[in-house]
């Protein structure tokens, strides 16, 4: 049975930091693409950042330069450091895997599996 389980949303300030953690379990992890998403309230499911098998990644431009994805493949384990956080950043973010290898689709739609969310609220 596939797992995907976030931790490490929260409160923080404006200008702060936050790292969100997702452990996942029940498929070969190495071979999938792996990405985070987000919502907010009243709003669709966006892209935030997404990581290929190979290690490639694409970041959405309102977080370009903010947010670093990395993920441990001994550990089953994707990370997304949030740094200078905003209060548009505010949202559920979501950890989603895709079986393709080498690269990511782009459409949310073609994300297999996904984790329960993980609120993260910016306050100014």
């Amino acid at each position: 049975q596939v797992q995907l389980v976030e931790s490490g949303g929260g409160s923080v300030q404006a200008g702060g930091s936050l790292r969100l953690s997702c452990a996942a379990d029940g498929y070969t992890f190495s071979r999938y693409c792996m990405g985070w998403f987000r919502q907010a309230p009243g709003k669709e499911r966006e892209e935030v950042a997404v990581m290929a098998s190979n290690g490639r990644t694409t970041y959405a431009d309102t977080v370009k330069g903010r947010f670093t994805i990395s993920k441990d493949n001994t550990k089953n384990t994707l990370n997304l450091q949030m740094n200078s956080l905003k209060p548009e950043d505010t949202a559920t973010y979501y950890c989603a895997a895709a079986p393709w290898l080498g690269i990511c689709p782009t459409s949310k739609g073609d994300f297999r599996y996904w984790g329960q969310g993980s609120l993260v609220t910016v306050s100014s």
